[in-house]
């Protein structure tokens, strides 16, 4: 079931402008009439969607650190990775699974999908619980450097608090497990 949305805040698209377009995004400006009649300017990233992958084995969650560029820093994070064009989200969580991590799932389950920062992007993650998974070997992008581990949901936690974790996603997936983990429900 999917929300509807009311159309008393909505705002009419009067031009848009590209701005840039890179290999992963978009950016444009658009000119919008908001609902008391002004003229406002919205700068809007479009991103083709991702996925993300809560991966538990051995009642241990799957990250990967890795080095992100805007933050000038190492992460840890679960793993993750944009839709390729046509790709379904199912079938791209299979992938960056296997790709990152070398494992491959014997089931996956959908627990959310969720806008990333709605004021200004586009972008909406589709995330994954997987679970029976299938050892294998991890064959990354070419132009990604990372390193896989399987932490329990304690250590998760003090990565948190050291801000080791500290994305969004990654977050959200331990709140997730910790549910799971007392109730059994998921999504």
């Amino acid at each position: 079931m999917h929300y509807k949305s009311s159309k008393k805040f909505e705002e009419t698209t009067i031009s848009t402008q590209e701005v840039f377009q890179g290999k992963i995004i978009t950016l444009q400006v658009d000119q919008v009439q908001l609902p008391n009649g002004q003229i406002a300017s919205r700068e809007i990233i479009r991103h083709p969607g991702a996925v993300a992958v809560l991966a538990l084995v051995d009642n241990k969650m799957l990250v990967v650190e890795q080095y992100r560029k805007p933050l000038e820093r190492s992460q840890v994070e679960i793993p993750a990775g944009k839709l390729d064009p046509g790709e379904a989200p199912l079938e791209a969580a299979l992938r960056e699974l296997a790709e990152e991590t070398g494992y491959r799932a014997g089931s996956l389950k959908l627990i959310s999908s969720f806008s990333t920062s709605p004021g200004f992007a586009d972008e909406i993650i589709h995330m994954y619980l997987a679970e029976n998974l299938i050892k294998g070997e991890a064959a990354p992008d070419e132009d990604e450097f990372l390193e896989c581990e399987a932490i329990t949901l304690d250590e998760a936690k003090q990565y948190m608090q050291e801000q080791r974790i500290s994305d969004a996603k990654t977050i959200m997936a331990v709140y997730a497990w910790q549910i799971y983990q007392l109730t059994g429900q998921i999504g």
